[in-house]
């Protein structure tokens, strides 16, 4: 089964979520440098902060927590300290270019909790044996948002048609780490649909994924969230039962895809 990374902030949701098998609440404190690289789209950029953190543990006991600090910096061990305090489960570093970037943050950690390699630059991607290794390191996740844009794609899944994501899975489970990738919307939603999203997840032996936006709209009825997610769960399974020649076939009409919205995309600028 899947983790279903939910960002949020809100205690009642995060209760509702709690509820539900295979979650992860997710806390997000990046905000050093991210509206300037993600200028112009319709990107999350969160709001929330540390007391957040406590908030969410208080409502949400049996999932696990995990929360993305920002890119280490000269006050990385104070926010460490100040987030595992809270209650923190897991602790995600984005945006790091280097192994020493990753070993310093593990140095800073020192074991009290398990480490997310958020891998979202072209260094990073370049230098993935250097740094897989880093002691402390649980799972390592494609933030595609990011990578594409640091690759000069125009569409966020160009990667994964590429083959780059399969890469990096093979790398994260001859490691024994977990792995994922991306986030992914509605089953009939999104650009590249969620079904199909989900398909290449479960064909890589993907561990992670993130919910967008598009599964918890303010606007719907009590309930809706959990339909959603139960859906999600039942494609899960069903695609699961799919032969090794299924899920090839199935890679290749979605590599296509994925390359006909990205010629269909302006080249960014």
């Amino acid at each position: 089964m899947l983790d279903l990374l939910q960002i949020t902030n809100d205690p009642a949701f995060a209760g509702r979520c709690d509820a539900l098998d295979g979650m992860r609440l997710f806390v997000d404190l990046e905000r050093m440098g991210k509206a300037e690289r993600q200028a112009g789209r319709d990107t999350f950029i969160s709001q929330h902060t540390v007391a957040d953190v406590g908030r969410i543990r208080e409502a949400a006991r049996r999932s696990p927590l995990m929360v993305r600090v920002n890119p280490l910096n000269p006050g990385t061990a104070e926010e460490v300290e100040a987030v595992l305090a809270e209650g923190a489960d897991l602790l995600m570093l984005p945006m790091f270019h280097r192994a020493a970037q990753l070993r310093e943050f593990a140095a800073i950690v020192g074991g009290r909790a398990p480490i997310v390699a958020l891998l979202e630059t072209a260094a990073a991607l370049e230098t993935l044996d250097e740094w897989i290794t880093t002691p402390g390191l649980h799972e390592v996740f494609l933030g595609l948002n990011d990578l594409h844009l640091a690759l000069g794609h125009r569409f966020m899944f160009e990667p994964l048609a590429l083959g780059l994501v399969d890469h990096v899975a093979q790398a994260a489970r001859s490691c024994g780490l977990r792995f994922g990738f991306g986030g992914i919307a509605r089953l009939g939603e999104g650009l590249l649909p969620g079904r199909d999203v989900l398909a290449e997840h479960l064909r890589l032996g993907s561990q992670a994924v993130i919910l967008s936006r598009t599964f918890h709209r303010q606007d719907e009825g009590e309930g809706r969230f959990e339909l959603e997610v139960q859906a999600l769960r039942r494609a899960e399974v069903e695609l699961a039962q799919r032969t090794p020649q299924q899920m090839q076939a199935d890679a290749r009409r979605i590599a296509a895809s994925i390359e006909a919205i990205a010629a269909g995309l302006p080249r960014r600028a």
